[in-house]
C-alpha cells in the first residue's frame, strides 16, 4: 500500500491524494461506508455503487466473530 500526497491547502490542513493498494486506487478524501455484522445498514448495494459510488468500504469484522456459527446454534437448539 502507497500514498502519495497531490495537493495541500495552504490555508488549512486540508489534502487530496491517492491511496494505491494491490486491488486499485482510491482518491482521497473519500466517503467511506462502514460494514458491521457483514452489512452496511440503511443503505442499498445499488446505493453504493451508484449514488455514492464508494471506493471502499471499511468491513468491521470484529462483530462477525463474536456471532455464534449455525452449528453453534443447532447444538444449543438440538436442531438436525
Amino acid at each position: 500500500m502507497k500514498f502519495s500526497l497531490l495537493h495541500k491547502d495552504k490555508q488549512s490542513k486540508a489534502r487530496v491524494g491517492v491511496i494505491e493498494t494491490a486491488h486499485g486506487q482510491i482518491q482521497t478524501p473519500i466517503f467511506m461506508p462502514v460494514g458491521t455484522a457483514a452489512t452496511v445498514k440503511a443503505v442499498h448495494q445499488h446505493e453504493l455503487r451508484d449514488d455514492i459510488k464508494a471506493q471502499i468500504i471499511l468491513g468491521n469484522t470484529y462483530h462477525l466473530i463474536l456471532t455464534p456459527r449455525l452449528t453453534s446454534v443447532r447444538r444449543r437448539w438440538r436442531f438436525a
